[in-house]
């Protein structure tokens, strides 16, 4: 994580059109905070590129040869000191993006995103901040087809089985959209103290970010339990 006033933040661009691309690097060149430090038409491109770039922030394409943008992003994620991943998206397959979020991504965009909101977009990755909300989190999964329902629940609420009481509480409001002054004034608890509990699940559960606990309470089936 950096913070924009400490340093550029470094960008690779990973997608097979060479078109879009160039619209990239063009668009972030008006960002005195940002700086394009490498470009892949492919994702095995993107992994050999970000290993010597070292870049804070990839922008990642879904469909590209060789290795398409899904598995790079897990391959990459699965590194130490990995970069952040923002997918690109057309939305015509929401498994798709799912499967991006689960594998650490920590958002996406739709690739007609205006320019605003994709370096505003990068700039809060970049400080740690997921671009999905919880809300839409639950949304894109509402969309999804959900095969697989009984397993993917007993594995989620084995890996919650890890959290103690309150961290659990807490793990189910960040399910349910809240922002960690809303989970404090529900649960008696001070911001700090929120704060502290989130970074706990995160480490006991070996997450990146509160999208995924809000996928993981989601696949435990505790979003419909209003006794949680």
């Amino acid at each position: 994580m950096i913070t924009p006033e400490a340093a550029p933040i470094g960008v690779l661009i990973a997608d097979d059109d060479p078109l879009v691309r160039a619209g990239l690097v063009m668009m972030l060149g008006g960002a005195p905070d940002i700086r394009v430090l490498a470009q892949a038409g492919d994702g095995a491109e993107a992994l050999a590129m970000a290993g010597r770039a070292r870049p804070h922030v990839v922008l990642m394409d879904i469909r590209m040869p060789v290795m398409d943008g899904l598995a790079a992003t897990e391959a990459l994620r699965a590194r130490d000191g990995a970069p952040e991943v923002i997918v690109l998206t057309t939305f015509d397959a929401d498994e798709h993006v799912l499967r991006a979020l689960r594998a650490g991504a920590a958002g996406f965009l739709l690739k007609d995103t205006p320019p605003a909101e994709i370096v505003d977009a990068i700039r809060r990755v970049a400080a740690g901040h997921p671009v999905l909300s919880p809300a839409v989190t639950r949304r894109l999964i509402a969309r999804v087809a959900e095969d697989g329902q009984d397993r993917r629940r007993a594995r989620a609420a084995e890996r919650l089985a890890l959290l103690n009481d309150r961290e659990r509480e807490v793990a189910v409001a960040v399910g349910r959209g809240g922002p960690n002054a809303e989970i404090g004034a529900s649960l008696h608890l001070s911001v700090p103290t929120v704060k502290t509990h989130v970074s706990s699940i995160l480490a006991k559960l070996g997450l990146n970010n509160r999208v995924q606990i809000a996928l993981l309470v989601h696949d435990a089936g505790l979003l419909d339990d209003t006794t949680q």
